[in-house]
């Protein structure tokens, strides 16, 4: 359960960033495509305007009438209402001269029906996403019957040698339906990519942990395996104390003759020392320590090799090449490093007393494991 509620955390985490991430991308994106999309609109709206009002200036230059212009230019506007955006053509006083939907011509411009007030106005396409916005709200709250294609002018060209002017307007229901459509792609995008990065993400969390787990347990076992290995030591080492603990332990001589004590110094006293009462020696700085279970230290003139060459091995152990441990001393056995085992005697001893991993089976023989 709790590896179940963790990998559930885990995916409910990642979701909460992923979904903020995306969110301010979404906008940043969603606002950035919006305003290219615009701008865009703009400028071919602004070339389309002047290069229709040159059009219609050269027609008039050239000697052709103003009402056969009109009906060529009605003629060709015809229909084009449906598109992104269109143009149409006003007199200076505002009348409709030509226009997409022939019903329009003849009417009089309205001032609330145009992103611009006048021919000099250069519309950006910052305030031309606000303002468009805003005409998207105010369709939205208009509960008229009116179902028609809704248009603004965003641009105003003059033509000359007449009292015309060339509006280009936008359709505000199709700029808003592919508007609408970037939106809807972008979040359609971002939801497939959030959905494969989660999983993925989910996914590859619960691989790592799996594989962890299982490292986990397979160190867990070795662990356990080692802590009966330590028990079955200790009680090795216990069990051993007990037969050995009737049998006096005693030197051995090159003559077979066995001696009871080693003569070993305390500053210029000469102390004789049984057998029996070592729990270990040792030496440090070239100087061999003899301890004794009443925890008194004495030094002796021998080294550590000529000592254990007259003891009991079946009492004493070299440990090492710094320590000669008594079996009675021996209080507790615990894992050391890399399979090593650390020896821990009683009386205490200042210097850690390490069984390397090669003479770790030498020990176990000795206690006839």
């Amino acid at each position: 359960m709790r590896k179940d509620k963790l990998y559930f955390l885990t995916f409910l985490s990642i979701s909460v960033i992923y979904t903020a991430i995306a969110g301010v991308a979404l906008h940043y994106l969603i606002k950035a495509s919006t305003h290219e999309l615009l701008e865009a609109h703009l400028e071919f709206s602004k070339k389309e305007a002047k290069t229709f009002a040159t059009l219609l200036s050269h027609q008039l230059a050239n000697g052709i009438t103003k009402d056969s212009t009109i009906s060529y230019t009605q003629t060709s506007l015809k229909g084009t209402d449906f598109e992104r955006g269109f143009l149409s053509v006003y007199d200076w006083s505002g009348r409709v001269i030509c226009h997409p939907d022939i019903k329009n011509v003849g009417q009089p411009a309205s001032a609330n029906k145009s992103f611009v007030s006048s021919v000099t106005d250069d519309l950006s396409p910052e305030n031309f996403y606000d303002l468009l916005i805003a005409s998207q709200e105010e369709l939205a709250e208009d509960t008229s019957e009116n179902t028609g294609q809704q248009s603004e002018v965003i641009h105003l060209f003059p033509v000359q040698n007449s009292d015309w002017i060339v509006a280009a307007h936008v359709n505000i229901t199709n700029i808003s339906s592919e508007l609408d459509e970037i939106k809807r792609r972008f979040y359609l995008i971002f939801l497939v990519m959030g959905l494969i990065v989660i999983l993925s993400y989910v996914i590859t969390v619960r691989l790592i942990g799996s594989s962890y787990e299982k490292r986990l347990e397979l160190k867990n076992q070795q662990l356990e395996d080692e802590v009966i290995n330590l028990s079955k030591l200790n009680r090795a080492v216990g069990d051993y104390q007990q037969k050995v603990i009737e049998k006096k332990p005693q030197t051995r001589t090159s003559d077979n003759n066995t001696k009871k004590r080693i003569l070993t110094y305390i500053r210029n006293e000469l102390l004789p020392i049984p057998i029996g009462e070592i729990a270990h020696i040792y030496t440090e700085n070239t100087i061999t320590y003899v301890v004794c279970f009443n925890g008194k230290r004495s030094t002796s003139n021998l080294s550590l090799d000529e000592l254990f060459s007259n003891l009991d091995d079946s009492y004493f152990f070299r440990a090492n090449r710094q320590f000669i441990i008594a079996i009675s001393a021996i209080n507790k056995i615990v894992k050391y490093g890399n399979n090593q085992l650390k020896i821990l005697v009683n009386p205490n001893s200042e210097v850690d007393i390490i069984i390397s991993k090669n003479r770790a089976a030498e020990f176990k023989q000795w206690l006839n494991l």
